[in-house]
């Protein structure tokens, strides 16, 4: 009990206080949130994950690992998901927002400072790298599903090579490959940028969740929910044993994978018509939510 209650004071309950400043931010000033989540997503996340990649040492050989645990787990949740949704008979449109709320989780703005606070900086790195990969997905596997085919591959290729942080990958492991050590006028400003990231990703989470509207579709949510944060986390202690995942790898994994549902995706859901309502209350209420069942998730990979 003292370990579970550390875990939501020292790790989850700083989190869920930011976010939760930004809610109220956010509902008293009505800020616009797409110049402030550009921000974050084409300068600050970028900084900071260039920063944390030339100074941490993960090996070429745990990238592929960690890229191939990606791939397993979203697959592995959107296969779920549609098998569910075929199997109540719904819409194409339904199962396309079930599939996307199950599949993409926030690792950027909850994923990553909650791997800073539990696990410390070794695993925030995984979990950065994790976050990656996973941008890379929703922005090729997720635009596919929310258009069901169409202009799929066109969007796909555009929409990946927009993803900065994957530039910002590339880059770090060119350097490092290379063997050069990042000059200090360009190392100081990188990280002074990076940062900030997490604060302010906090922020954006909470008001973007400030701003949700209830669909009232309790069935459709319950299948999201226990996908999203029940079955999968179990799903990625099968996956992290089988890849070799371990220690510090092994909690980023786990703990990626248990994240609650993306904020980005509703963008996707605005853009496609894929059910937003479902798709946002999905984001809302699995974030709600994750300190019960993260707590213990937490513990375990502690043990």
């Amino acid at each position: 009990m003292t370990l579970l209650l550390e875990i939501v004071s020292n790790h989850i309950a700083p989190i869920l206080f930011v976010a939760g400043l930004g809610a109220l931010f956010g509902r008293l000033f009505r800020p616009d949130i797409k110049p402030l989540a550009h921000l974050a997503f084409y300068v600050l996340s970028p900084c900071f994950l260039f920063g944390v990649l030339t100074t941490t040492t993960i090996s070429g050989d745990e990238l592929l690992r960690l890229a191939g645990f990606t791939i397993a787990v979203v697959g592995t949740a959107g296969l779920m998901a549609w098998c569910f949704g075929r199997a109540l008979k719904m819409s194409a449109r339904l199962i396309s927002a079930i599939m996307l709320s199950c599949m993409f989780v926030n690792a950027g703005n909850y994923g990553t400072p909650l791997s800073l606070f539990a696990f410390g900086e070794e695993a925030m790195a995984r979990s950065l790298i994790l976050y990656v990969f996973s941008s890379m997905l929703f922005f090729s596997l997720g635009v596919i599903v929310a258009s069901r085919g169409k202009d799929s591959l066109r969007k796909a290729l555009v929409g990946l090579f927009r993803v900065p942080a994957l530039y910002a990958l590339a880059l770090a492991g060119f350097t490092r490959w290379m063997g050069w050590t990042v000059p200090q006028f360009v190392d100081r400003p990188i990280s002074l940028i990076g940062q900030s990231a997490i604060p302010v990703m906090l922020l954006i989470l909470g008001m973007q969740i400030g701003r949700t509207r209830w669909s009232r579709r309790l069935s459709v949510i319950g299948i999201i929910v226990g996908i999203r944060m029940i079955i999968m986390p179990a799903v990625a202690v099968a996956f992290s044993s089988l890849l070799k995942l371990n220690g510090p790898s092994q909690q980023a994994a786990v703990s990626f994978t248990s994240m609650p549902t993306a904020v980005i995706v509703t963008i996707l859901a605005l853009e496609y018509d894929v059910k937003p309502d479902i798709v946002t209350e999905s984001v809302v209420l699995t974030t709600l939510l994750s300190p019960f069942t993260l707590t213990p998730i937490i513990a375990f990979l502690h043990t």
